[in-house]
């Protein structure tokens, strides 16, 4: 069984969203959890916040039991030496129990690894950097005080389903924080980067468009990067007099940049279709070479739409995203890597 973690509210359509990609699928009500036979062949799920392959769900009341389980599940799939990391978290409830469960439960574990598999322990790392091609993850995930799911996910696995893995313990990613910027849109950008593993740097060439009022290109200037903003509208009138902006009054879809970019950011206000168009047709013509694109929805009636996105953009793509952010309301973002300019 796999197990998927939706993001929040959305278990309904994740479990529409596996359907519809052929992948019988169902919502375990007592977890919380979508449950699936098989993993999606296009492995882009925007709807799921984490993916548990090959989950096992758990049943064990003590502390010393799940760090048991645990070692029962890994024994004879990670070699000694493989780097491998631990998401241990609570999915149940709200206070510190949970985390203090777990707590306990891995500290029971990391005594058992030592007197057991003491090279095992070493080759533990604590990280939510990107997964490296012999990088392996451990999943243990309380949906209760004495029930939950382990899942190991074997390298290159976690690799190779980045779209769909998370590095970060149950996908979550808190909220970035800036009063400083014109609105909490920054945070999107911030969201986006920190999954792909890639940021907005100092001398790299942004096209923001529908960039008013300007979250998005305030956080490209912050970084270094120079920014051209295209809108309607002006944007906050000190991001107008940095020298690292050019603003041009025009028509976001309409624009084409005169040489590639090193990254197009797009939040425009417009119809989901009309985003998705964008972004392929900038893929297609090699007009950057990293992306993020906010596709905004009115309702759900338009999700499956995202489908042929599933199928169009990853071809012209070295890496690509398609995930509902914690940061994201009514939106699903789009963002990677172009296949070489």
């Amino acid at each position: 069984m796999h197990a998927f973690l939706p993001a929040a509210d959305c278990a309904a359509f994740l479990v529409d969203e596996l359907q519809r990609a052929g992948t019988g699928a169902h919502l375990d009500s007592s977890t919380g959890f979508v449950h699936s036979d098989a993993l999606p062949a296009l492995p882009w799920l925007a709807f799921a916040r984490q993916t548990l392959p090959e989950a096992a769900v758990v049943k064990d009341a003590s502390i010393n039991g799940w760090a048991d389980q645990i070692i029962t599940r890994i024994a004879g799939l990670l070699p000694d030496a493989q780097p491998w990391r631990l998401h241990l978290w609570p999915a149940y409830g709200e206070g510190r129990a949970g985390l203090h469960r777990c707590d306990l439960i891995r500290t029971a574990l990391h005594e058992r690894l030592k007197k057991r598999r003491r090279a095992l322990l070493r080759s533990l790392e604590e990280s939510d950097m990107p997964f490296l091609p012999g990088t392996s993850l451990v999943q243990a995930v309380l949906t209760g005080p004495d029930a939950g799911y382990i899942s190991v996910s074997q390298a290159p696995q976690p690799v190779s389903l980045r779209a769909i893995i998370s590095p970060f313990i149950g996908g979550d990613i808190p909220h970035a924080e800036d009063k400083a910027a014109p609105s909490r849109a920054f945070a999107k950008v911030i969201e986006a980067e920190l999954r792909l593993g890639q940021q907005i740097e100092r001398g790299q060439t942004c096209v923001d468009l529908g960039a008013s009022p300007g979250s998005w290109s305030y956080v490209a200037i912050q970084r270094g990067a120079h920014v051209t903003a295209i809108d309607r509208s002006p944007l906050r009138d000190d991001l107008m007099r940095n020298p690292r902006l050019s603003f041009l009054q025009a028509d976001a879809f309409k624009y084409k940049p005169e040489q590639p970019v090193d990254w197009l950011i797009c939040d425009i206000i417009a119809a989901p279709q009309r985003s998705m168009d964008l972004l392929v047709e900038w893929l297609r013509e090699k007009r950057m070479r990293r992306f993020i694109v906010t596709l905004k929805f009115k309702g759900t009636d338009e999700y499956p739409l995202m489908d042929s996105l599933k199928e169009l953009a990853p071809p012209l793509c070295a890496d690509f995203r398609l995930t509902r952010l914690c940061a994201n309301k009514n939106e699903v973002t789009a963002f990677g890597v172009a296949a070489a300019v």
